[in-house]
């Protein structure tokens, strides 16, 4: 069945959404997410505040669509790199290439939370999109019951379809990783002397082997 074209209305509204969103992270990249302004975004596009606000009802509703963007990019990333196979020396690769290339947007999703801002539960949907293929990536796993692998199986429905080993395995790698580059996009390793690239590698090895 044919797709109904937008009509000029929509592919307009459509646009000035897209240049909010556009002048938002424009904000975000040069103050930060909790400075976020909708007042300041509608005098930049010569507009009223109650004009913008047809567009995006209020700040938080602007900050939900922005990290849908921001997950959704990261998981395009990571569906990218997963066509035919992955492992997970790759996700690492594919998530250190995103944050350094959209810090930004990596402090939006996974930085400090916004005072005020409650993100709907649908944005986890997006999130878990990234463990699932992070899940897959993960090689069998000897069992060694330990206490999280435990509270895994009585209380994780996460990743149930994988052994709680598995899962641990993902959490790990994902937490770690997230660690140094969380320091290094911070700018906490600035002035140690030493490539923040090579210590990623090394974690990624480690948490291999």
């Amino acid at each position: 069945m044919a797709e109904i074209a937008a009509s000029p209305r929509e592919r307009y509204r459509a646009q000035v959404r897209t240049e909010i969103k556009e002048r938002a992270w424009e904000q975000i990249a040069t103050a930060g997410a909790s400075a976020l302004s909708l007042n300041a975004i509608a005098k930049q596009m010569g507009m009223s505040g109650p004009a913008l606000y047809r567009y995006f009802a209020n700040r938080d509703e602007l900050i939900t669509e922005l990290i849908r963007d921001a997950y959704r990019s990261l998981a395009d990333a990571f569906h990218a790199t997963a066509e035919g196979g992955t492992d997970l020396a790759s996700l690492a690769h594919t998530v250190r290439r995103w944050a350094l290339d959209v810090p930004h947007r990596y402090f939006l999703i996974y930085g400090t939370p916004i005072p005020g801002y409650h993100a709907p539960a649908d944005t986890t949907e997006i999130a878990a999109e990234l463990m699932a293929i992070m899940l897959d990536a993960c090689p069998p796993v000897p069992a060694d019951g330990t206490a999280l692998d435990r509270n895994l199986d009585e209380h994780g429905h996460w990743g149930a379809s994988h052994p709680a080993p598995v899962r641990r395995r993902a959490l790990t790698f994902w937490t770690r990783l997230h660690g140094v580059l969380s320091l290094e996009l911070a700018g906490h390793f600035t002035g140690m002397e030493f490539d923040p690239a090579l210590l990623y590698e090394a974690e990624v090895a480690s948490l291999q082997t």
